[in-house]
């Protein structure tokens, strides 16, 4: 794909925090990330509204409330990033790899997830628990506003509290998220994706979503003004309703280098039919292989991802899922042959591939388990539900009633 020239600013200093609200009475602590992406500023502007308004209105809160900026740089040029994607950079090979480098060394986004990485470090550090991390995003077509979870059933339990769908399964497809990194440390992370970019839309959706996370964390006092029955509504019309749960089945891979396009008038959540023809990557025509329905097609220059391909998840296999987590089932793989975790407690699985032939990959889905590795012999599974914090969100209400 042909890359947009660089857009000239002016450079001034913006501030790496939107706000931080310090209740008067202890609480949790919730994150909100805006702008990882820098042509996304629904979220950075949605956070800046809410927090002026609690500040207008005098609105009390519990615990620690933090809006913080992503990619500074970008947001100023309006572009997804300058030198490198700051949301495919969050592997601790990677982040080592930057700790290491003196700062002048590092190009924009590597400074970016420097200062982000001490901040996140500091407010682990020093705030008190349970957690949470929500981070905002927009996408370049037309879509309903959705989450997207790394699959753990704590994640699962909060994303139910929201009037959208929700979509699992993506970190195996990406390398570096940000949620990624910090879910593997075992806390609640939820990606919200509002809408299109730059529309009124999106911005409405992210401050609706803003006000229903601090209530649904208990963050928020209740205020006569802020009506938890007009935000759920706001995101009901326009996800459509659409509360299902879709799991991801296919990434179509593209670089810089390509010339993608999708064909002009396809959507995320459209349902295609086999045959159709959708895309064309490099003068060839893209056609489904299989039903199947489209998810975040790419109507922009940037991004390593031509689009995605989901399928609808019943409800049977969602029970039959947590219920198989609830049990530890995936205790019993251990006793075959060719399969072996890493450490007693270990969240890794090595598996024989002699032996993973015979498993489909919905029933390692199923166990909890994503982001396989393959080598010549074995693959590694990795399990987000044995590194999940559950005994720190165990009293929570929305834990206790899902």
């Amino acid at each position: 794909m042909s890359q947009s020239p660089t857009k000239q600013v002016e450079v001034v200093n913006i501030s790496r925090i939107i706000g931080k609200l310090q209740g008067k009475e202890p609480g949790p602590t919730l994150i909100f990330f805006g702008g990882i992406h820098g042509n996304e500023p629904s979220g950075v502007k949605a956070l800046e509204h809410v927090f002026r308004e609690i500040k207008e209105k005098g609105i009390e809160t519990k615990g620690t409330v933090y809006g913080i900026r992503g990619n500074i740089p970008a947001l100023l040029q309006e572009k997804r990033f300058l030198r490198s994607d700051l949301n495919r950079m969050w592997t601790q090979k990677g982040i080592d790899q930057i700790k290491n480098k003196h700062n002048g060394d590092r190009n924009d986004e590597e400074r970016e997830l420097a200062e982000i990485y001490r901040l996140l470090k500091d407010i682990l550090e020093n705030q008190p628990p349970p957690f949470y991390f929500i981070d905002y995003h927009t996408t370049s077509s037309e879509t309903l506003p959705f989450i997207t979870i790394n699959d753990a059933m704590i994640n699962r339990k909060f994303a139910k509290r929201f009037p959208v769908p929700v979509i699992l399964g993506i970190e195996e497809y990406l390398e570096g998220p940000l949620l990624s990194y910090i879910n593997e440390k075992g806390y609640v992370t939820i990606g919200f994706e509002s809408g299109q970019h730059f529309t009124e839309e999106a911005e409405i959706n992210s401050i609706a979503f803003t006000w229903l996370s601090m209530m649904q964390t208990g963050t928020l006092v209740p205020h006569p003004e802020i009506e938890k029955a007009a935000f759920c509504e706001q995101l009901r019309l326009s996800a459509q309703g659409n509360r299902n749960f879709y799991e991801v089945i296919h990434r179509h891979k593209i670089t810089s280098e390509d010339n993608f396009e999708m064909i002009v008038g396809a959507q995320s959540f459209d349902s295609i039919t086999k045959g159709t023809q959708f895309a064309r990557h490099n003068g060839e025509v893209i056609e489904a292989e299989n039903d199947a329905i489209l998810f975040m097609p790419l109507y922009q220059d940037q991004g390593e991802e031509g689009f995605f391909l989901i399928r609808k998840i019943p409800r049977w296999a969602l029970r039959f899922s947590a219920f198989l987590r609830h049990i530890q089932f995936d205790n019993f793989l251990t006793m075959l042959p060719g399969i072996n975790r890493v450490s007693e407690r270990s969240e890794i699985l090595m598996v024989d591939l002699k032996i993973a032939r015979f498993f489909s990959k919905p029933f390692f889905h199923l166990l909890g388990y994503r982001e396989r590795v393959v080598d010549k012999t074995h693959m590694a599974l990795y399990n987000r539900e044995r590194a999940a914090k559950n005994n720190m969100y165990r009293e929570t209400s929305w834990y206790r009633n899902s």
